[in-house]
């Protein structure tokens, strides 16, 4: 039997910027919409057109724009919000409105106390329920495909529930979206909730029935998912689940979950290329201005590192030990090993490999000694600080090249030149040349007074004193045929710290070429 659909229902443009503190323009909203396109998301709820005219202007303009997924519209039961509604989403190929009403009892006594909504409880629920058929039925004078919230489903009387859903149904609702509005509910609770709803409405099968879940007790995206294993077949929910207070349930999470336990969600599946998930998930935090925690799950910086000695032996011989999704499968090249105190001698191992060290077992274990110890006062141990370990301890490298002189002359409108004098085995040399910045004309001097071409992969520098006269630490790494060099200069010039760096690191390989060093690191740790 082929797995059924789930569909997609991304509501980060209009339920998840309303978190606290943020706001999207119309611009930002279009291009968050073409990402989310590139997602393959089947509905994205554009904003809420009736809230504002810069709210509305993204609905249409989203509406005009974009093609593939339905564009969704929010309103409430009230006929000027669907009418501008309806007007904002004009031009969509795909069309839908989204309205609903407040159904708890502790909603509609809230939202509805004034008596012209009725004096008991009863009969407010009555005039609730009329004013639910009739933004149906206006709302499908605009579209043919209409859903209708039904708020706070998750602390409604079930008896006024399933009364309210059949008679938008019978209205021409589409879909029927339960919300958990206040992230009250318990996974178990809700996956009943909608079992009930299958059972107790009559015509609950001509429509489709949505999840809404906010993450207040941080069960937004277990509900969801306990709402998709009970027969919902709509998901609503934000990229990084971003939303009001806790915000909802996280998308990437929940596509995931199921992408990645089909023996438990065998019966469904979605239509999302989780390959964007994480350059979609990035765009939304840059925009929104609330950064991914790096503990994050599926996007999180280490959703993907690993750190613990046992952890990182375990992946580096079978990563399905430590690992149950491969980074690939979100838009990462690849996974992390992270080296902190807790690494162990196999990961300080593998990322000796990597850089491309060959140390005797005598140089392994005095490097390890020394790891430890720059690792026990930093959270993390970078490839930069173990180029510096393996320089101070192990590897005393000939200064093949010595830089004696550098100037480098910039002017403003006109192109950087440098000039260096280069002490070498076989006396000195000078050399001057041009480049885009300061920086890249010293190293094209450098590469002419050397004859020396590696690539340089990266390059970076960093203030390690404070102060006027701080001293500024440049790092580079260079190839070679398949090889990885790193050097580091120091200088209260950054301009000579990174002239510095680049002929360290090729000192470094000189000397390896000299030695006839291999890629691989022989020894056992």
């Amino acid at each position: 039997m082929s797995a059924e659909k789930v569909i997609i229902f991304d509501t980060t443009l209009r339920d998840g910027e309303q978190a606290a503190g943020t706001r999207l323009g119309a611009r930002e909203k279009l291009e968050i919409a073409r990402q989310l396109t590139r997602l393959k998301v089947d509905v994205i709820e554009a904003g809420f057109p009736a809230s504002s005219p810069e709210d509305f202007e993204a609905v249409r303009l989203i509406s005009e724009h974009i093609e593939g997924p339905v564009i969704c519209g929010l309103t409430r039961a009230v006929a000027e919000d669907i009418k501008v509604c309806s007007k904002a989403i004009a031009k969509a190929k795909r069309s839908r409105i989204h309205t609903g009403i407040g159904v708890s009892e502790i909603h509609i006594a809230g939202k509805f106390a004034d008596d012209k909504y009725g004096k008991t409880m009863g009969e407010k629920q009555a005039t609730i329920l009329k004013m639910a058929v009739e933004a149906v039925k206006h709302s499908a004078q605009y579209t043919d495909d209409v859903e209708f919230y039904a708020e706070d489903s998750g602390r409604a009387d079930r008896k006024y529930l399933y009364e309210v859903l059949e008679a938008v149904i019978e209205a021409g609702a589409t879909v029927v979206n339960i919300p958990d509005t206040t992230g009250y509910a318990i996974p178990e609770q809700y996956g009943a909730l909608i079992r009930d709803i299958r059972a107790n409405v009559p015509n609950i099968e001509k429509a489709t029935i949505s999840v809404h879940c906010h993450d207040d007790l941080g069960m937004a995206v277990a509900n969801s998912l306990a709402g998709v294993k009970n027969g919902a077949r709509q998901i609503e929910g934000t990229i990084n689940g971003v939303g009001e207070r806790a915000g909802n349930a996280a998308i990437e999470e929940i596509v995931m979950a199921i992408h990645t336990r089909r023996d438990f969600f065998e019966k469904v599946e979605t239509g999302i290329n989780t390959r964007e998930f994480y350059r979609t998930s990035r765009m939304v935090a840059d925009m929104l201005g609330m950064p991914v925690p790096a503990n994050k799950a599926v996007v999180g910086r280490n959703a993907f590192a690993h750190s613990s000695g046992i952890h990182v032996d375990g992946f580096l011989k079978k990563r399905e030990t430590y690992e149950i999704m491969r980074p690939e499968t979100i838009g990462l090249a690849e996974s992390r090993v992270v080296l902190t105190a807790r690494t162990g001698r196999h990961g300080l191992r593998h990322r000796l490999e990597e850089m491309g060290y060959t140390l005797s077992q005598q140089e392994l274990d005095k490097t390890y000694e020394r790891f430890l110890a720059v690792a026990d006062k930093k959270k993390e141990v970078f490839s930069e600080d173990i180029a510096a370990i393996i320089s101070d301890e192990i590897h005393v490298v000939e200064q093949v090249y010595e830089l004696q002189h550098l100037r480098v002359v910039i002017d403003t409108g006109s192109t950087p030149t440098a000039s260096v004098k280069i002490k070498t085995r076989e006396g000195t040399k000078q050399a001057d040349a041009c480049g885009d910045g300061p920086v890249d004309a010293a190293y094209e001097a450098i590469r002419q007074a050397t004859g020396q071409s590696p690539k340089l992969e990266n390059y970076s520098i960093r203030a390690v004193t404070a102060g006027k006269e701080a001293l500024g630490e440049a790092t580079v790494r260079i190839t070679e045929n398949g090889r990885t060099f790193i050097g580091r200069g120091i200088s209260t010039d950054i301009i000579e710290a990174s002239a510095r760096a680049y002929i360290d690191a090729i000192n470094r390989m000189v000397s390896a070429k000299d030695k006839g060093q291999g890629p691989e690191v022989k020894a056992e740790l």
